[in-house]
């Protein structure tokens, strides 16, 4: 069952609960024997959003098995003294504003008790006869909760969703309590940017945590058998993976980090470039270096075929300044250029880099989280929602979305319609 078919499922038992009548609830729960009677009631003081209420809880024997039982409620969750909307909503608080747990305890606590903030909101308002209590603590425990959930449903997750046997690969480094380091490493579709469960490793330089990763995703549905390409940044744990266990997938090397790791080079040149000169002049010595350097790299990365990334190759170790960087490129230029292949279109060029930026925004760099797991349920929960969640609309001065208003579920063909990411947690 795949993650569509959980929150489906999920969905209409919720369906069912609110839909289910007074005659429905006269068959015994234990044995479906309908020769029952009603065995007194109880009340409940769950908070809802609006506020804390009264919820009488009718109870019923059945005079043939002897058990007793009580009518359930769509509405209210077992054992907690918070409604079903209120875990939801902490959650989605939490996930989809990037907010901390005390602030998004703070907020809820001013909705449902009429207090602290709401004081501020509405100055006129008598003070409230009930204040909640609502604590950043149960809200980090509904928050694992639910990555508990996530972790339990890693099999089979994505199964029967298509992917474009292309993916990217990245790594996000996370401090934890106590200066603990910890690597969140990710595998994403390249086209449809379908985020499979990812998983927490101790680092990143061995071929070990990349094989688990690769693992996990198979597991959830990715066929590692026809897998073609992948990108990445140059780790040399991933290299050694895919040299080892994917010998027939082929890995295009991030020009993103590329860059970034010419940079250096490239200050280098331009500062010899400058040397022996003052003021103005050197200036203008390294700004002539850096461009003509930077217009030979751009005509190798950026290349339409290797017939002319090699020409612009012989150039720049032609250049006085570029032997160095020219043999960097020399040594990349095959894994550089691989999204040039027929059997490769559609691989992309970068990484799934931006995809932390949200991933920032809620876990903090995993300061909140005190440990591995806790860390990585986190990270399972954050992947479920952002397949999920559309992209906006409108574009951003220095960000543009490749499908707007669509989620990476339905641009990979399994729209999720009304079924949130709450439904597939199961919350």
């Amino acid at each position: 069952m795949n993650i569509i078919e959980r929150g489906v499922a999920f969905r209409q038992r919720l369906v069912s609960l609110a839909q289910r009548s007074e005659r429905d609830w006269e068959r015994c729960a234990k044995c479906g024997s309908t020769a029952t009677c009603k065995w007194g009631r109880y009340a409940r003081y769950p908070w809802f959003l609006t506020g804390r209420k009264r919820v009488w809880v009718q109870r019923h024997h059945c005079q043939v098995c002897g058990k007793t039982y009580g009518e359930q409620s769509g509405l209210l969750i077992r054992g907690s003294w918070y409604a079903r909307e209120v875990h939801r909503c902490a959650i989605d608080h939490w996930q989809h504003l990037g907010t901390s747990l005390r602030r998004t305890a703070e907020v809820l606590r001013s909705w449902m008790g009429h207090q602290e903030r709401w004081r501020m909101w509405r100055p006129l308002d008598p003070a409230a006869d009930q204040p909640c209590y609502l604590a950043a603590s149960s809200v980090q425990r509904w928050l694992d909760g639910a990555g508990q959930t996530a972790q339990a449903c890693v099999d089979g997750q994505l199964s029967g969703i298509g992917h474009s046997q292309v993916v990217g690969t990245d790594g996000l480094w996370a401090k934890l309590k106590g200066q603990a380091q910890r690597v969140v490493l990710l595998v994403v579709d390249s086209f449809s940017g379908l985020v499979y469960p990812p998983i927490v490793a101790r680092g990143e330089e061995s071929a070990g945590p990349w094989q688990q990763l690769f693992a996990r995703a198979q597991q959830a549905g990715l066929d590692l058998a026809a897998l073609r390409g992948v990108t990445s940044d140059g780790a040399l744990g991933l290299l050694a993976y895919l040299q080892r266990g994917l010998t027939w997938v082929q890995q295009q090397r991030c020009i993103w980090h590329l860059w970034r790791n010419l940079g250096r080079e490239l200050s280098r040149a331009a500062s010899q470039a400058a040397a022996g000169l003052n003021g103005e002049a050197a200036a203008q010595a390294r700004q002539q270096a850096r461009a003509e350097l930077g217009a030979l790299i751009h005509q190798i990365i950026d290349a339409t075929s290797y017939e002319q990334a090699e020409a612009a190759l012989a150039t720049l170790l032609g250049h006085p300044l570029g032997a160095t960087i020219g043999q960097l490129l020399n040594e990349q230029l095959d894994r550089v250029l691989v999204h040039l292949l027929d059997y490769y279109r559609g691989l992309q060029r970068v990484t799934p880099e931006w995809y932390w930026r949200d991933f920032r925004l809620r876990l903090s760099h995993g300061r909140n989280h005190g440990s591995d797991p806790r860390l990585e349920r986190a990270a399972l929960v954050w992947a479920i929602y952002h397949n999920f969640e559309p992209a906006q609309w409108r574009s951003e001065r220095k960000r543009h979305y490749r499908h707007p208003g669509q989620s990476a579920l339905q641009v990979a063909g399994v729209p999720p319609g009304q079924v949130s990411y709450l439904d597939a947690l199961g919350v």
